[in-house]
């Protein structure tokens, strides 16, 4: 543990130009005095003049006196003068270093709206500033997200919870009785709970780059045509026509299992924000730069240009006041996170409210890929 306050970066700035300066200052008036006069004197005798030893010695002596007081003087004011300037820009280096430090003990604190202001000290320390603030405003983002993330976790929680209590109390209350249409709504609301902790511990292990994903080479047809199968009786049910385009002769690297757990939680989206009597299409076709892309597309409720950046994002509504139907609403994010883990990339695109959407999975064509 120190004992006092160390010296600052600025205080030893100073002090190492001192001695810097003194010893440079030193070194010039010992050698210009040893050397200086001697060389005085050979110019001297060799220029001849009659002078006695005396007048010689008398010279000499002047020369060397006013040789010294000079270059001392010179010396000394060059001292002082760069230990001005080195003051002043010591302290002004210490104040940029203190602004540092304080807007990083504020960002400590939690304040991450603070910003470094530019110090107009080179490229070095706007780098520096430049560092920090992005740190801000990534940790600033962070707590953003965590923070919306626990405040929509709670509200995802929240339906379940509130309907298992509110049936456990009937039961208890006599109100109602165990019977079967009593046990499913339980079963169903725990199903939902245990869904949504699979899906975020998913979604954890996506985006932590810890995602088993297999690929291998398969025909893209075969990928769309399976998840048309899977869907095709919730489609009829919702009186909704799901139509297939399958034909591409595509193959791309894929794990079978994700993919379809991908096109899955595109069709069960469109299936929600579709009406009875809508379209759902999903199709197989050549992308640009040797890719192949699946596309989902829709006729139903649509997204505003302002709600598209956020669609992949956890929990996220359009419209706060709507419930997911039967989701946990991540579906979209592990979908997202899955494609990018095929090397690939999920993209959403929509003309408006009322207009339908469209996803597309871009995956590379599997000739492309390298091993």
């Amino acid at each position: 543990m120190r004992s006092g306050r160390a010296v600052g970066l600025s205080t030893r700035l100073l002090l190492a130009q001192a001695l810097l300066l003194v010893a440079g200052a030193g070194t010039a008036w010992l050698v210009a005095s040893a050397i200086g006069p001697g060389i005085f004197h050979r110019h001297l005798v060799e220029a001849g003049g009659g002078h006695g030893a005396a007048e010689l010695e008398h010279i000499e002596r002047g020369f060397r006196d006013s040789l010294l007081v000079a270059l001392g003087t010179g010396l000394l004011a060059a001292v002082v003068i760069a230990l001005v300037v080195t003051a002043w820009f010591s302290r002004r280096l210490q104040r940029s270093t203190d602004a540092v430090a304080h807007s990083a003990s504020r960002i400590t604190d939690g304040n991450y709206e603070t910003r470094v202001p530019a110090v107009g000290l080179g490229q070095e320390f706007d780098h520096l500033a430049d560092t920090v603030n992005e740190l801000a405003t990534r940790l600033g983002d962070v707590e953003h997200t965590r923070t919306r993330l626990l405040s929509d976790l709670a509200h995802e929680m929240r339906t379940p919870l509130a309907s298992i209590e509110a049936h456990l109390e009937a039961i208890e209350d006599g109100v109602r009785t165990p019977d079967a249409a009593t046990m499913t709504v339980l079963r169903d609301n725990t199903r939902r709970l245990h869904r949504l902790a699979d899906d975020l511990s998913a979604v954890s292990r996506a985006e932590e780059g810890r995602l088993d994903v297999r690929p291998v080479p398969r025909p893209a047809g075969d990928l769309v045509r399976a998840a048309a199968a899977a869907a095709a009786e919730a489609c009829q049910e919702h009186g909704v026509t799901l139509r297939t385009d399958a034909d591409a002769p595509d193959v791309v690297d894929a794990d079978a299992d994700r993919m379809a757990q991908v096109l899955s939680n595109l069709l069960d989206n469109a299936l929600h924000h579709t009406p009875s009597g809508g379209t759902i299409t999903l199709g197989v076709r050549s992308g640009p730069r040797d890719t192949v892309e699946l596309v989902v597309s829709d006729t139903g409720s649509g997204i505003a240009e302002q709600d598209l950046p956020h669609v992949f994002e956890r929990f996220y509504r359009a419209d706060p006041a709507r419930q997911h139907r039967g989701g946990t609403g991540i579906g979209l994010t592990i979908s997202r996170a899955i494609v990018d883990a095929h090397g690939g990339t999920l993209t959403a695109a929509s003309d408006g409210p009322g207009r339908g959407a469209t996803f597309t999975v871009r995956l590379p064509a599997a000739h492309r890929r390298r091993p």
